[in-house]
């Protein structure tokens, strides 16, 4: 019978390091089933050096039998791709690295009882940020503390501890500087917007209102069209011009500008993170926020400053306000990024997975913060996960289902 391991991290752990010493065989003596063997990676990093081999080189290791960039392969297609080179390689034990990230709720189904029939043929070592995230399989559990395995006596054991309770967040939401005043309630209408690429059906008679103070939580496969539906919320889809689609009481195609609609909303998706390592403070970050800036290009007024470090209080930052953001945790990167979406109050606020890769505890942090925004002021929110995440509480679902003809979208009232 093959021996399984299962590793909680956190965003403060460094991982890559970790998975370089197993692969040396430095931690033989706690993982004495796989020592001297053939091991193999399973993780998005992973993922990301093929897909960065293929478009700097042009070399097709993952996806030779097609032209298609594998970039441009769902994430589920593209996790099921490197899994199977993966396996074609016969290793005698695969680590698995957080494998659910970016997949909708059915794939990843279908991947987890994947991993679960091939634990009866390798050994799995299991490295994972949220605990409802390891594979029901007998396993050795540990805790990844400042680079050092700490075994836990049992599941029970390696569970709770991930576990805390009660309110991160005791202050009030900081108020606005200046209201941004909408005169419709209705911030956004879609009336039977259908979308097609290239021929293909993508959304099929979408229709969808959002109202002042809506909390939206919206969800659908991966490849059913939540990106391009976002596109057309944001007005950045040229496919929205001759469609029945109305943005803060501008009809699409009335002469408004980008410029027009971003003033009117907040947005943070972790991928935006890689265009803000510099040198900026965490102070500079928020103020950004105000001038829908990459970077502070004024000097910021007095108030400002205080409004600034009214917000780094709520969200226990208060003494690293001179901080560079690049120095902070990953935790603490996508709070300060969402207070920063926040920081004007918007009208319309989209958080786009803003928890992916989170370990337990900064996605219930996060949650608490999203949930209190959308509680103690009259901005929308849209969030949209592949997650059921827990704690979150929407009060309304867009759920968008694939079809032959192009995903179609449903309202569920929670």
């Amino acid at each position: 019978m093959n021996a399984h391991y299962a590793i909680k991290t956190t965003n403060q752990d460094k991982v890559s390091p970790l998975l370089t010493r197993i692969l040396s065989g430095d931690f033989s003596s706690l993982f004495p089933h796989v020592r001297h063997k053939k091991g193999a990676v399973f993780s998005s990093a992973e993922l990301n050096r093929f897909i960065e081999k293929e478009e700097r080189h042009g070399i097709k290791t993952l996806t030779s039998a097609t032209a298609q960039p594998l970039r441009s392969f769902s994430s589920g297609e593209q996790k099921k791709a490197l899994l199977e080179h993966l396996l074609s390689q016969h290793p005698e034990y695969l680590i698995v690295v957080n494998p659910y990230d970016n997949l909708d709720v059915a794939s990843a189904k279908n991947l987890k009882e994947h991993l679960t029939q091939l634990a009866k043929k390798v050994s799995l070592i299991q490295c994972i940020s949220r605990t409802s995230d390891v594979l029901p399989i007998p396993c050795s559990y540990f805790h990844l503390q400042s680079g050092t395995l700490v075994p836990c006596k049992s599941f029970e054991d390696f569970k709770r501890e991930a576990h805390t309770s009660g309110e991160a967040f005791a202050n009030d939401i900081p108020k606005a500087l200046k209201p941004i005043l909408v005169t419709d309630p209705i911030l956004v209408a879609l009336q039977g917007v259908s979308v097609s690429f290239y021929g293909k059906p993508i959304l099929k008679d979408i229709s969808w209102m959002i109202q002042q103070g809506d909390f939206w939580h919206l969800m659908g496969p991966n490849g059913s069209g939540k990106s391009t539906l976002l596109k057309m919320v944001t007005g950045e889809s040229h496919k929205g011009y001759g469609q029945d689609l109305t943005l803060f009481g501008i009809k699409k195609g009335s002469g408004e500008s980008v410029w027009d609609l971003k003033k009117n909303m907040g947005y943070f998706t972790p991928s935006m993170i890689r265009g803000f390592n510099g040198r900026q403070n965490l102070v500079q970050m928020l103020i950004s926020g105000l001038h829908d800036s990459v970077g502070l290009y004024v000097k910021p007024s007095e108030t400002e400053l205080q409004l600034a470090h009214s917000w780094l209080e709520l969200l226990g930052l208060s003494q690293k306000g001179e901080t560079a953001f690049r120095e902070i945790s990953e935790g603490e990167k996508r709070m300060l990024m969402t207070a920063r979406a926040m920081i004007k109050h918007p009208p319309l606020l989209i958080l786009d997975e803003p928890t992916v890769g989170l370990d337990d505890s900064n996605a219930r942090s996060l949650v608490q913060l999203v949930n209190k925004m959308a509680r103690e002021t009259h901005t929308a929110i849209i969030y949209v996960s592949h997650r059921e995440e827990n704690g979150l509480s929407p009060n309304f679902r867009y759920q968008l289902t694939m079809t032959a003809k192009g995903s179609i979208g449903k309202i569920v009232y929670i």
